[in-house]
Order: C-alpha cells, then sequence, then structure tokens
C-alpha cells in the first residue's frame, strides 16, 4: 500500500518515492511506547566486544532509527530476514509472499547494554500483540519477530515473552514469533537512515518520532543524542 499522496508536502526525489511505498498505510496515531520490566532472564556477559540481534516489528524505518539512538549500539541497519537471497529486495518483499519481515540488525557491545536490555527497548517501542501488521502497515513483512542469532538469544527470548505474558503487561496476549536460522539482508540505500534522513516526513513525524521521544523519556540512560547512522551523519532528529 502507498502513502496517500496528500500527505505529501514537498517534491521529492526518485528514491524517496520508492521508498515511500515501503510503509504503507495511511500515517495513524502512533501508540506511545509500553514500558516494560526488565528481563528476568538475559544473555550473562562475556569477553565479547561485538553481538548481533535481529528485530522486526513493522516498518524497518523507525525500529532502525529508535535503535541507532542506543547508547552501546554500533550499528543499526534495515533489510530483511526470514525468506530467502532471491526475494530480499523491496519490491518482492512488498507482497507480504516472501516469508521476509522488514527487520533491523543490530550490532552492540554488550559490556555496554545487554540483549535483554534491547528486548526491553524492543518491546517498548512496538505492539507485540498485532498479527501480521503494525498500526497502519499490514502483512506478513510488517510481522513482530525475533531472529536469535544463537540458543541463548532465543532461550532469553522465549522466556521474555513468557514473562510479560505471565505478568499480563499487554492486554492481549503477545503474538511475537522467535525464528532461528535466518540471514538477514540489507535493505536498499533509500531505506538506511530513513528517519534521521527524513525527520518532517509526515509517516515519520506521526508514527516514528514519538517512539524516539519515548526512548528519550523512558530510558534516559540508554539514550544518546547522535544516532550511529548507516550512510553518514545528517542532524538528528
Amino acid at each position: 500500500m502507498n502513502h496517500i499522496l496528500a500527505l505529501r508536502t514537498v517534491v521529492v526525489s526518485t528514491f524517496l518515492a520508492v521508498a515511500v511505498m515501503a510503509c504503507g498505510g495511511v500515517p495513524a496515531p502512533a501508540r506511545s511506547a509500553h514500558t516494560v520490566p526488565a528481563a528476568a532472564v538475559d544473555v550473562p556477559a562475556g569477553t565479547d566486544k561485538s553481538e548481533v540481534a535481529v528485530f522486526a516489528g513493522g516498518c524497518f524505518w523507525g525500529i532502525q532509527g529508535v535503535f541507532q539512538h542506543v547508547k552501546g549500539v554500533t550499528s543499526a541497519v534495515s533489510g530483511y530476514t526470514g525468506g530467502d537471497q532471491k526475494s530480499a529486495t523491496y519490491e518482492v518483499v512488498s507482497t507480504g509472499t516472501t516469508g521476509h519481515a522488514e527487520s533491523v540488525q543490530i550490532t552492540f557491545d554488550p559490556r555496554q547494554i545487554t540483549y535483554g536490555q534491547l528486548l526491553q527497548i524492543y518491546f517498548s517501542v512496538h505492539d507485540p500483540t498485532e498479527l501480521n501488521k503494525q498500526g497502519p502497515d499490514v502483512g506478513s513483512q510488517y510481522r513482530s519477530a525475533i531472529f536469535p542469532s544463537s540458543p541463548k538469544q532465543a532461550e532469553v527470548a522465549k522466556a521474555y515473552i513468557a514473562q510479560l505474558n505471565q505478568a499480563h503487561v499487554f492486554d492481549k496476549a503477545i503474538v511475537t514469533t522467535i525464528e532461528p536460522g535466518h540471514t538477514f539482508y540489507p535493505a536498499e540505500g533509500y531505506h538506511q537512515d530513513f528517519m534521521a534522513r527524513n525527520p518532517n516526513y509526515p509517516y515519520i513525524v506521526i508514527n516514528d518520532l514519538p517512539k524516539l521521544e519515548e526512548l528519550k523519556q523512558v530510558f534516559p540512560n540508554w539514550y544518546r543524542a547522535d544516532p550511529v547512522l548507516v550512510q553518514g551523519t545528517p542532524s538528528s532528529p
């Protein structure tokens, strides 16, 4: 689905015109971040300086934009996970038939922030009770999913979902899937750093900037003003 053209207030470049189709539907008021408790089970700190987490929670513009502002994150790249390499392009993924989800590969320093803490942020900035959709975006490519890179990550994610369900943190049961064994494929360049590069774009203003503000307010110790970006350093939103 395309964004409503009436919402476009400026003439955009060709790449932006293509990118606008990625996160479909009419922009709707975003759900405020849902503060969730810390994970009772976490990946223990080790000697590694770098680990990888992959999360999907609707349009990857917002998920990437949030984690680019998290201390301890050294990289956050938008992409596709769940299908094969051949189908890992926007045009094909947008059909909702590939098995891919719009996802974000997060590289982080576990000495600064743990996998469980990343999960806490992740569950705070999207609605894990929506099945195959997120806000205005509908389709399996927008599903809530975790793609663990190790059995321990899978164990922690499973335990955390059970913890949140048992505590009735959300009004409905969490439908987030845990899908191990998949390869992450980076998305096209025009999708990278979309929030940082287009902070005034209506979809971003309505759906994603509130998530960034909630990160700043709810998790001030993890928030950093200057995002770590894929393609350079524009002004922070």
